[in-house]
């Protein structure tokens, strides 16, 4: 969960299934939601034609047609992580929606549930939620000031209702991707059954070019790697 930022507007916006809050200069909430109702749209309208875009917990070769982008980046993370490209969804939906608001603000945030894009001026801090850890909403990340953009996404094997083949309580990964951020967060997870398989986790994320950063939560355990750092909340 992202913590308000000081100075900027924080709005909400609905498209179907898509809900976002996102903090931006000032409200441009009309702009979101064109932008998310393109991004949906190129979505649903590849899914037509390539079912097992929406299906396949594998990666898929690229077809030989020119593609949206949001398409193009979701199949080429799901190929360095070897998950199905759907594993990146959520981190692309933010990103692509963040990206369009910059021209209009210096300063965006994209929350997309547990995957954020940030394009930001100042540290952020954010706090984690891990299910029954106690870790959860106990421990944040701070990540800081970055001239550019970047994406922080979280996947669980024991909460929430992406599909998952492991049981972290919660795995957090910084990219400057958000779509790749997603994608390995989801690899690494499936990874984790005990909190012996953290390290092995760990050692994979740092091995992704493009990865920053790996935060990985089991139980009363917790594994870190990267430029974050931890901090308590009271």
């Amino acid at each position: 969960m992202l913590h308000h930022k000081k100075g900027l507007v924080s709005f909400d916006i609905t498209v179907k299934e898509t809900n976002l809050n996102i903090q931006a200069e000032k409200d441009l909430t009309d702009r979101a939601i064109i932008s998310v109702i393109a991004c949906r749209h190129h979505l649903e309208t590849f899914i037509q034609g390539f079912p097992e875009f929406a299906t396949s917990f594998s990666p898929i070769r690229k077809p030989g047609l020119a593609m949206p982008k949001i398409i193009t980046d979701m199949i080429e993370a799901a190929q360095v992580a070897q998950v199905g490209p759907m594993a990146a969804v959520a981190g692309a939906v933010a990103e692509y929606t963040g990206t369009q608001l910059m021209g209009c603000s210096g300063q965006v945030i994209v929350e997309n549930g547990g995957d954020i894009f940030i394009k930001s001026e100042s540290d952020t801090i954010l706090s984690i939620y891990a299910g029954d850890s106690p870790f959860s909403m106990t421990t944040g990340i701070r990540v800081k000031k970055n001239d550019c953009p970047y994406g922080i996404c979280t996947s669980s094997g024991t909460f929430g209702h992406s599909k998952s083949f492991g049981k972290a309580d919660a795995v957090t990964v910084l990219s400057d991707s958000c779509v790749l951020a997603d994608a390995v967060a989801t690899k690494l997870c499936n990874m984790v059954q005990n909190p012996a398989d953290i390290r092995e986790a760990i050692q994979a994320g740092k091995t992704i070019s493009g990865i920053r950063g790996v935060v990985i939560i089991k139980g009363d355990n917790i594994g870190l790697w990267g430029k974050l750092e931890l901090v308590k909340f009271s």
